[in-house]
């Protein structure tokens, strides 16, 4: 249950209607979900993240198989267990399989042990890996 109460179209005002519409046009969605609800408790608030999740969400170098792949490894990570469910949903309606499901968790997994024993180790960085990334 949620700390705060979600925040229904109806007795939403018009400032958090405006951002509700904005994503439901967006999204191609009827409804705006349970997250966007809770964070309408603080309109401005709502509309940050919305605009962050817009801008970075949308088509760019990565597609958008990747990034909601991406989100899913980090909320793996993060232990958000609405974020897991909702970026796997978007994940699978952007064409992810059971099998890269299944590899992502590997990666993920194989990821957070390497860099726990890399951290645990104070491993030193190798000087070939500090080359900064082309303009």
């Amino acid at each position: 249950m949620a700390i705060v109460p979600p925040i229904e179209y109806a007795d939403a005002s018009p400032a958090v209607r405006a951002v509700y519409d904005d994503i439901m046009t967006t999204r191609r969605v009827d409804s705006v979900n349970n997250f966007w609800k809770v964070l309408a408790n603080d309109p401005a608030n709502l509309q940050r993240v919305w605009e962050s999740v817009k801008s970075v969400m949308a088509p760019g170098a990565l597609d958008a198989l990747t990034k909601e792949l991406l989100y899913v490894a980090v909320s793996v990570t993060n232990n958000c267990e609405y974020c897991i469910l909702s970026h796997t949903a978007g994940a699978r309606a952007k064409g992810m399989t059971t099998a890269m499901f299944n590899e992502l968790m590997a990666v993920v997994a194989l990821a957070n042990e390497t860099n726990r024993l890399s951290n645990g180790y104070r491993i030193d960085v190798d000087d070939r890996f500090r080359d900064p990334l082309p303009p």
